[in-house]
């Protein structure tokens, strides 16, 4: 597709237009049009090419049903598929978050019955599940995948390129994440009154 036709926003618009009437072949030259663009921008969002071609899939067929309540008085169409494209990158990140979240809640409680089960006596037993409760509320304040970072790398002992590994994340990106954490529990368990 010719630059000018990706940039043209009259163009853009009446295909934008043509797409409202459900106007398959419309549909396709916008998609073919604006596609390598809005590919680009989710990919910046998601940094993984197959989230990024879910948030296109996504941004299209969202674009296709709502394509009638575009405005070209509000946004150019380029500006207003970029949104759609956009939001459903976030949808995504959202989910992704969620999922982490969702996963140390049993997580959560793997520690505590891990602690309670070395426990000697009753009163050992007490004292390992304050702690291990006050551990679990502090850990419940990090975030979703800074949280699933420091399970990994201390409940389940995994080497800081391991866990990048796991979470497919950059390396650094990871340690920096565990260390802010680490000083984020210290501060949260002083508060909670322990060590």
């Amino acid at each position: 597709m010719p630059d000018d036709m990706q940039t043209d926003p009259m163009k853009l618009g009446a295909l934008l237009l043509a797409t409202a009437g459900h106007d398959a072949q419309a549909f396709r030259t916008l998609y073919d049009t604006a596609s390598p663009k809005l590919f680009g921008y989710a990919l910046r969002i998601l940094h993984k090419r197959e989230l990024a071609e879910e948030a296109l899939q996504e941004g299209f067929v969202a674009i296709w049903h709502n394509a009638a309540g575009y405005n070209s008085q509000l946004a150019a169409p380029m500006t207003w598929m970029a949104t759609v494209v956009r939001n459903k990158a976030l949808d995504i990140v959202r989910r992704a978050n969620a999922a982490a979240d969702g996963a140390a809640v049993p997580f959560d409680g793997d520690v505590m019955d891990t602690i309670q089960e070395a426990a000697a006596n009753p009163a050992d037993q007490l004292q390992w599940s304050s702690d291990a409760q006050a551990l679990a509320r502090c850990m419940a304040r990090l975030e979703g995948l800074p949280r699933q970072a420091v399970g990994l790398a201390f409940f389940h002992d995994l080497s800081h390129s391991e866990v990048a590994q796991q979470l497919a994340l950059p390396v650094g990106t990871v340690k920096t994440w565990i260390r802010r954490s680490l000083e984020k529990l210290k501060s949260c368990l002083a508060r909670e009154g322990l060590a």
